[in-house]
């Protein structure tokens, strides 16, 4: 096969690659220490309590659940990190296989608050689905909550109903999903087993009902106890909601395997091109030198794919035309792609029109993309704007929000303005999304953001007659930077669900392996038309 080899051409010896190598260890360091707080639950009181009770914690069940010795891609695992709530969402997501077969697994953590739903949480679990449907997967779910966290019911008791429906949805597009109750499921976590194709519950520990004793006291004045009311017993021969009645924890996760080996599951993309696939040339571990310690210094995204791409292969389109923008194609894991990487930050006409017909060719070849975004937006100025700036900029998203190829975003660095949306940022629903940990994102950079609000003020202040006061102005625009940097941070993003994770670098090449072979259990299929091309 006739293709390009990348050359890199890095020295790991040279004090900038040395710098930035130093910059992104003390950002995993960051990471490493808010994954911790995500592992550690409710704290070792907890957690020691729940052992106690002879239960397993929600990894624990998971690692059950899956193949032995394959992999598992957790997702939003620092959810909720810079809010009130504990980091990770009370709530473990992600993509293993089982019985050979790719599922999404939601597990619940009764270790935090029984469990409980709250607005972070929800917003993990609705995540998860998003990606069950958009790529055909199974879904497991691993369930012991005490329902919504009540004192937050006003902001997840209506959005909260999508779950649900969510789940039946599943079930219409013939994507199985499984229920394993482990404990309680109490109000409205009560319908998650009743919304599942198949439901297992286990003796004399799962407990599924839409309202307790108390509540069933106070409302009807019945007397009544757990296991008349919702029992695993009383379900699996009286209500019927029990498919399978297991005798403990570890027999409800086997019964949850048996369901999955006995779908007849079929992978509806393309197989992988190449079934051996070589590894790249280079040492992945030197991705930590790559990135540029300073998001003002560009780096070249090729060095990145030199340590991702199968036996380092690129064969590049356009490379002399749109040169701040990296098109070509290669393969990973072998499965083809298309690549779109920022070479330089800013974006300009010759970018974009490239990008635009670089989008259409991987649709008409049902190629899934890459985006690797590096990028302080589109270019602006009056020389730009005459030249078309905007028309251009428009013809990439148009073609990115047209695109139905699976579209896969890494930010390696910077992902600022509508250079977000035109690499493919949240808004334009990428499968996937991950986030090196030295990574920001945000309508523009913090100095730039600070001096634009510092022109208006001034501009403002002239326009009344009155002396600007410099003293204040320097304030503010302190105060603003501050903000803006701690705002577009990778943790702070991460926290609010506007990636699917923060990846060690060194992953890069494995986490988009395993979503690649995730995204092929659904169709691959280019679009049939776009939208109008202004010219």
């Amino acid at each position: 096969m006739s293709t390009t080899v990348l050359q890199s051409t890095i020295d790991p010896s040279a004090p900038a690659f040395t710098a930035n190598r130093e910059a992104l260890l003390e950002r995993l360091a960051e990471l490493e220490e808010a994954l911790d707080q995500a592992r550690g639950g409710g704290g070792e009181k907890y957690v020691t309590r729940h052992h106690g009770r002879g239960k397993l914690l929600p990894r624990e069940r998971i690692e059950l659940l899956l193949d032995p010795d394959s992999p598992f891609l957790e997702l939003s695992s620092v959810a909720a990190f810079g809010t009130d709530f504990p980091v990770g969402a009370s709530t473990v997501t992600g993509i293993g296989v089982v019985e050979g077969v790719e599922c999404l697994i939601v597990a619940n953590d009764p270790t935090v608050r029984g469990g409980a739903i709250n607005p972070w949480s929800l917003a993990k679990t609705r995540r998860a689905g998003e990606i069950a449907a958009a790529n055909r997967l199974p879904m497991v779910n691993l369930v012991e909550s005490a329902g919504a966290d009540l004192p937050t019911q006003a902001e997840i008791f209506i959005p909260g109903g999508r779950v649900f429906r969510d789940l039946t949805r599943l079930s219409a597009q013939r994507i199985p999903t499984v229920s394993v109750v482990f404990g309680n499921a109490t109000a409205g976590g009560a319908y998650v087993p009743g919304m599942s194709d198949f439901t297992i519950m286990i003796r004399d520990r799962s407990q599924v009902y839409l309202a307790g004793p108390p509540l069933v006291k106070m409302a009807t004045g019945e007397v009544t106890d757990d296991e008349s009311l919702g029992g695993a017993s009383m379900h699996a021969t009286t209500s019927g909601l029990a498919d399978f009645l297991a005798e403990d924890e570890r027999d409800g996760i086997r019964l949850a395997r048996q369901c999955v080996r006995r779908l007849n599951w079929r992978k509806h993309g393309p197989p992988p091109r190449n079934p051996h696939p070589l590894p790249p040339r280079y040492d992945p571990e030197e991705l930590l030198g790559i990135a540029s310690a300073d998001l003002k210094v560009p780096f070249d995204p090729r060095e990145v794919l030199a340590r991702v791409l199968d036996d380092s292969a690129f064969d590049e389109f356009k490379p002399g035309y749109g040169t701040a923008l990296v098109t070509g194609w290669g393969e990973l894991h072998g499965y083809p792609v298309g690549v779109l990487a920022n070479a330089r930050g800013v974006l300009f006409s010759e970018e974009a029109q490239k990008a635009a017909q670089f989008i259409q060719l991987a649709n008409a070849a049902d190629t899934p993309l890459v985006f690797l975004q590096n990028t302080t937006g589109y270019m602006v100025g009056t020389e730009y704007e005459q030249r078309g700036i905007i028309k251009h900029g428009a013809f990439m998203i148009n073609a990115v929000s047209n695109s139905t190829v699976p579209h896969l975003t890494v930010n390696l660095g910077a992902s600022y303005g509508a250079g977000n949306y035109g690499m493919c940022g949240r808004a334009y629903d990428p499968r996937f999304l991950f986030t090196w940990p030295n990574a920001k994102s945000a309508v523009m950079g913090p100095a730039q953001l600070a001096g634009v609000l510092s022109i208006v003020a001034r501009q403002a202040a002239a326009a009344r007659g009155r002396e600007y006061d410099e003293d204040t102005d320097a304030a503010m625009r302190m105060m603003v930077e501050q903000q803006i940097e701690s705002q577009s941070g990778a943790l702070f993003l991460s926290g609010r669900l506007y990636d699917d994770g923060v990846i060690d670098p060194r992953d890069t090449r494995t986490v988009l392996g395993l979503c690649l072979s995730a995204i092929h259990n659904g169709p691959v299929k280019g679009a049939d038309g776009f939208g109008v091309f202004r010219m």
